[in-house]
């Protein structure tokens, strides 16, 4: 029997699926984050040996009857010093060679559109867009959340914190925003939003990123602010879209498929708020909804890197097409 196995890292949690050659699903892992920066590589060696002990223990196979398998590290070919060192350490875990190690976004990729011509687009923690066409590849954006990131959960949370201390010093005039981010955070002095964020959380990166979803809820609620940051958030994400489309060389008037993945597409109103954007910057751009998520877009890569054929339920087909509404502009 063949056994793939695809790993989706970022910056909140790991996610591990083991599959045969059909696809059916073996045995699935959550694990904590795997985004490294700051812990050093040796976290994602500690990640990938609890995901694949986990997943193997409980389909009853060991790592060495893995036939094929891909880990998408967030940061993976983003220090020259330590790919080298990521590239290695499934290594140690399975056993063997019969693995590939890449970024997080071409397994984003790989699942959104079933592993055919087009652009992902990610709006998790951090951002970025990814795409291929014809078998060249090419990346925008992701260059962290210190000075890049645009339109990420943690951008949009951090915008969101700004509007706050402005409605809070009387620099704009106080939204639905205010209040629920005073709720969320637990604080009933808006100076102690500073000591709560800065000591308590320590500026933690998945921490502050969540309050993305404060900006969503204060945006429903009629907060002009929040709403306004998600249009920019919107628009920031479909810079990094129609860059990758040019970068690949797409000919002009020809449909292009995008997909996308990332916490913050969960919100509706941002989706359509993203849809309205990307309509807006080219109508050939065609947003669809992703046809499955990224852990399984790492066993799709699993399998192209074995020479497999892709099982029937995993192939590409016709997905939804995400429209924009006149409520989300």
């Amino acid at each position: 029997m063949t056994v793939f196995l695809g790993m989706d890292g970022g910056g909140t949690k790991t996610a591990f699926l083991l599959t045969d050659g059909e696809g059916t699903t073996l045995a699935e892992s959550r694990q904590p984050t795997s985004s490294w920066f700051d812990a050093g590589t040796g976290l994602v060696g500690d990640v990938v040996r609890a995901g694949v002990d986990a997943v193997t223990s409980a389909a009853g196979i060991t790592p060495a009857d893995i036939t094929s398998a891909h880990f998408g590290i967030p940061g993976h070919g983003e220090s020259s010093r330590d790919t080298p060192v990521l590239d290695a350490l499934p290594a140690a875990v399975l056993g063997h060679d019969r693995y590939s190690c890449g970024n997080d976004m071409v397994g984003g990729w790989a699942g959104s559109l079933a592993g055919r011509d087009g652009v992902n687009v990610i709006a998790g923690t951090g951002s970025m867009a990814y795409g291929e066409r014809d078998g060249t590849a090419h990346r925008v954006g992701g260059w962290s959340e210190v000075f890049g990131d645009e339109g990420s959960a943690y951008w949009v949370a951090v915008q969101g914190l700004n509007a706050f201390s402005r409605m809070a010093d009387g620099r704009l005039s106080r939204g639905p925003l205010h209040a629920l981010v005073r709720e969320r955070v637990g604080v009933t002095e808006d100076l102690d939003l500073i000591g709560v964020v800065m000591d308590e959380w320590g500026a933690d990166r998945g921490t502050v990123a969540d309050l993305a979803k404060v900006v969503v809820a204060a945006a429903d609620a009629g907060d002009d602010a929040a709403a306004e940051i998600l249009h920019r958030a919107a628009a920031e994400l479909t810079t990094l879209v129609g860059t990758t489309v040019r970068a690949l060389g797409f000919p002009a008037g020809e449909t292009v498929p995008v997909s996308y993945s990332g916490g913050l597409f969960r919100a509706p109103r941002f989706r359509e708020a993203f849809a309205s954007a990307l309509s807006a910057e080219d109508t050939a751009l065609e947003l669809v909804e992703p046809r499955h998520d990224p852990t399984v877009g790492s066993v799709l890569v699993a399998m192209r890197r074995a020479g497999a054929p892709i099982p029937e339920r995993f192939a590409a087909d016709t997905s939804p097409t995400v429209t924009a509404v006149a409520a989300a502009s």
